[in-house]
């Protein structure tokens, strides 16, 4: 299970170069060459020699294509720097991308379809690519909250068409410039589809499941529709800088921290809307 990590590397293969042992590194969930012709133009999660890394709910983790997928830091960080690093790996790195795909600009507004913590990450990375309205929906408090803390400007907690109509109110009748889909569910992506601005940009990162989408409809929205799974190698570099410096602070996502051997309960809390993320933490004997 797991495809989230980050830690110091023990040992490197012969071929390998970039990393070294004692080095603290991030990668992706999808493990890239970083030189194919694909993964040159910033879609290493569909590099031509990808390989999905799994197992990272483990003490120690082997990382395929080492030299292009991870990322080594200037130095070992700070604990209290590693949560926040953590999130780089997906979620953050995710929430980056939908932002990203969907265009967001400095003086935008921005509608967030999803309160789970790539949602949330979605609503900061937003902030920071400096949009002016950041619009949450969200119906749990502590994630409103969160998403306040991050940069959201209003919370809309209805769903479906009552979300949609909330969106256009809010906006004069005209729908949001970039909508982040971050869920996968029928309802989410029409609900995002539909709130959008004509001319508008929908990013979708949510893994769909059972969506489908009508063509007349999606060709008279006039909105721009880009997704899939995040390229999160291709923003490792800036993510890094900027949680170094200080400029953000994705590990609040965080609200649970278990023992690997515990790894069940973080499941359950998640499951059960008792936590938005649950960090383990391996121990080795």
């Amino acid at each position: 299970m797991g495809h989230e990590y980050c830690g110091i590397v023990e040992e490197v293969g012969s071929a390998v170069k970039s990393v070294k042992a004692g080095h603290f590194v991030i990668g992706s969930f999808f493990a890239s060459d970083n030189a194919c012709p694909t993964c040159r133009i910033g879609y290493q999660s569909s590099c031509q020699h990808r390989e999905l890394v799994g197992g990272a709910q483990s003490p120690l983790l082997r990382v395929p294509l080492a030299d292009g997928t991870l990322v080594a830091t200037p130095d070992v960080p700070s604990a209290d720097l590693i949560p926040h690093l953590l999130t780089l790996s997906d979620v953050m790195g995710t929430g980056w991308f939908a932002a990203d795909a969907a265009n967001v600009k400095p003086g935008s507004t921005v509608a967030v379809v999803g309160d789970g913590a790539v949602g949330l990450l979605g609503v900061l990375s937003a902030k920071q690519m400096g949009a002016k309205r950041i619009i949450a929906m969200s119906r749990h408090a502590s994630r409103q909250k969160l998403a306040r803390e991050f940069g959201a400007t209003d919370i809309v907690t209805e769903r479906g068409d009552e979300g949609v109509a909330r969106v256009k109110e809010l906006t004069n009748g005209i729908g949001a410039d970039s909508v982040l889909e971050c869920v996968g569910t029928q309802e989410s992506m029409m609900q995002a589809i539909r709130s959008a601005r004509p001319g508008g940009f929908v990013s979708y990162v949510g893994v769909p499941h059972g969506v489908e989408l009508d063509g007349e409809q999606l060709f008279f929205s006039h909105v721009h529709l880009h997704g899939g799974p995040a390229p999160v190698r291709r923003y490792l570099p800036e993510l890094i800088k900027l949680v170094l410096v200080g400029k953000i602070n994705p590990g609040k996502v965080f609200d649970l921290t278990l023992p690997l051997d515990q790894v069940a309960e973080g499941y359950r809390a998640m499951d059960e809307r008792r936590a938005i993320k649950t960090l383990l933490q391996p121990q080795r004997g």
